[in-house]
């Protein structure tokens, strides 16, 4: 009987505690929403900031993950990895195009199929999403043309002609075009979106508003603003890893995660212009430290700056041809300072850095390139620093010294007594100890032969013009 009552207890124990975790997080009604803002391109600290805040909601009891996105596009290997984030996520993410006048084009549009909840506010748009080639501008197919057949009127119709192999820069688009449109649509397949019109932004580079975007099954949610979102998201429910789930959202605190310090140092040093001026900064750092032994800061300087570009370029995609053309531009130009070739080395690496800067970001993706004011700009200052200044700089060094011991060697003065040993001499006003192994008389002129400590070696200049007559 006692060990009956025993178990019956630890029945009613058991059948009133709530359920763990999984169960809490499958509920949705405990726990915080977590809100995110991606603004801008997307790249390796939006890539950062969003593994950090996912990394929050695993440690954190979290019932949503809210991301706010206004975003031009970026790089495909950031969206990619931000996706894989999206998807194995145990918490519920909801991408919300926002506010009024943002946009979800080319990666972001992405993202946004990716999420379990895509929601919009009024005046957004989305799409344009076809993927630039890397390295150039390629030759994208036609509207409507999923099949890959080059049509038969106009430009195409001369890169069909006479051959039934597309060119290589067309099959390396169709080869790009064919993943991004089999991507996309496995993301649409995961939460029964409209698979059909993702295709038409990837091939035609389509665009919708928010308006059409929820006729069309491409969101689920259109709100005017946060609040508007929960209040439809409560009671909604979504599939996250396979499970159906149903949002609580009403009446949960928002977080806010904002970008920490590291974040915010990521995002400055991989911004393509700063990442170039910091690798610039760390050449010439290195080249005046060469250039002048010991001087120390211009050393530390540069070697730091050239540390952070490296880094900053190992997270960017960056074409090794440019930078390649960019150090034998500025080696041609120090060539020029050093061997004058009347402009033909300064004028070979003036083209050369600057041709390496153009190319130097391996991207065409909206964010990720170099301003070509920034180029031009240190194109000139480069022609002007290691042409023109460390040019005088060498030139001057080249002439006779006029100050200092060596400056006295070869110097003539006055004897100012009569001495055949030790004695005084004048030399530029001033009076120095001197000592000869031949008669000076007082008022003759002397030479100096060598110096030791304070002391000259002096001999008549007279008899040495005699010794060694011209």
């Amino acid at each position: 009987m006692a060990l009956k009552t025993v178990w019956t207890l630890l029945l009613l124990i058991a059948l009133s505690v709530p359920g763990g975790g999984p169960a809490r997080a499958a509920a949705g009604s405990d726990g915080q929403i977590l809100a995110l803002d991606i603004n801008g391109a997307i790249g390796p600290a939006t890539e950062d900031y969003i593994e950090r805040a996912f990394a929050t909601a695993d440690r954190e009891p979290t019932a949503l993950i809210l991301i706010r996105m206004d975003t031009p596009g970026g790089l495909d290997s950031a969206m990619r990895n931000i996706i894989k984030h999206i998807t194995r996520s145990p918490v519920p993410v909801a991408t919300y195009v926002a506010p009024s006048g943002a946009r979800a084009a080319s990666a972001g549009t992405y993202i946004l199929y990716a999420s379990h909840i895509a929601a919009m506010a009024p005046g957004t748009n989305l799409g344009a999403a076809t993927p630039v080639q890397i390295g150039g501008s390629p030759f994208l197919p036609e509207s409507g043309d999923k099949d890959h057949v080059p049509s038969q009127d106009g430009p195409d119709a001369e890169r069909s002609a006479g051959s039934a192999t597309a060119p290589p820069g067309d099959a390396m688009t169709h080869k790009l075009i064919n993943d991004a449109v089999a991507y996309i649509r496995g993301l649409a397949g995961l939460h029964g979106r409209n698979a059909d019109w993702a295709e038409q932004a990837v091939r035609e580079a389509a665009s919708l508003p928010a308006k059409e975007a929820l006729k069309l099954n491409v969101i689920d949610i259109l709100a005017t603003d946060s609040a508007d979102l929960f209040r439809q998201l409560d009671g909604r429910e979504v599939r996250v890893l396979g499970e159906v789930r149903t949002l609580h959202t009403q009446g949960l605190p928002l977080r806010a995660l904002v970008p920490d310090w590291r974040n915010r140092l990521l995002a400055v040093i991989t911004n393509p212009n700063v990442a170039y001026i910091l690798m610039l900064i760390g050449i010439y750092g290195l080249i005046f430290e060469f250039i002048n032994p010991g001087a120390v800061v211009p050393g530390t300087v540069g070697a730091i700056a050239l540390l952070m570009a490296l880094y900053a370029f190992q997270l960017l995609p960056i074409n090794y041809a440019g930078m390649a053309l960019i150090l034998l531009g500025v080696a041609l130009m120090v060539a020029e300072a050093f061997q004058p070739s009347f402009g033909i080395l300064g004028i070979g690496g003036v083209l050369a850095f600057v041709l390496g800067s153009i190319i130097l970001m391996d991207t065409q993706a909206p964010g990720f390139g170099i301003d070509i004011a920034v180029i031009l700009g240190f194109a000139a200052v480069n022609a002007l620093v290691f042409i023109f200044v460390i040019g005088m700089a060498l030139r001057a060094r080249r002439r006779p010294v006029v100050s200092g011991r060596d400056q006295l060697f070869g110097m003539e003065g006055v004897a100012l007594t009569d001495f055949n040993g030790e004695g005084s001499v004048r030399i530029h006003s001033e009076i120095w100890q001197a000592r000869t192994t031949r008669p000076v008389r007082r008022g003759q002129r002397v030479r100096v032969t060598d110096v030791q400590g304070l002391t000259l070696s002096v001999e008549p200049a007279v008899m040495a013009t005699q010794e060694n007559p011209p």
